[in-house]
């Protein structure tokens, strides 16, 4: 019944201004729209909600990624995401190489940075 839809990402933002200015301006999604209680960003054909979760007590990031983009080259993704001011994160235990890259058992390359929320992205080049 859902094959067919289309999926709609939700991120928890308790600023919304600030967060619009990395998703829009770092990350390069496109702006959409806005109003009290989200805004909407286009990631290459699906909407990313930034919910306004600012209202909401004891907001805390999720502890794990929810949100993440198939690239086509891990490196030179960290390259231009880096010289943007992104910082990627090294988790303890996870064998990842000086950009923060971890190659996974099937050969996946994935790499994890924050937003302005904490919230926990990723990168991956299969």
């Amino acid at each position: 019944m859902l094959g067919n839809a289309d999926v709609v990402a939700f991120v928890p933002t308790c600023n919304p201004k600030r967060a619009r200015g990395f998703y829009e301006d770092i990350l390069g999604l496109r702006f959409v729209s806005e109003d009290q209680f989200a805004l909407v960003l286009d990631a290459n054909g699906v909407a990313v909600r930034l919910a306004n979760v600012s209202g909401v007590r004891d907001v805390k990031p999720a502890s794990f990624t929810i949100l993440g983009w198939q690239v086509r080259n891990a490196q030179t993704t960290v390259r231009e995401l880096r010289t943007k001011g992104v910082t990627f994160e090294h988790f303890p235990g996870m064998e990842q190489d000086s950009a923060g890259i971890w190659t996974s058992p099937g050969g996946a390359k994935v790499a994890w940075f924050k937003d302005p929320d904490g919230n926990i992205l990723s990168i991956t080049e299969a």
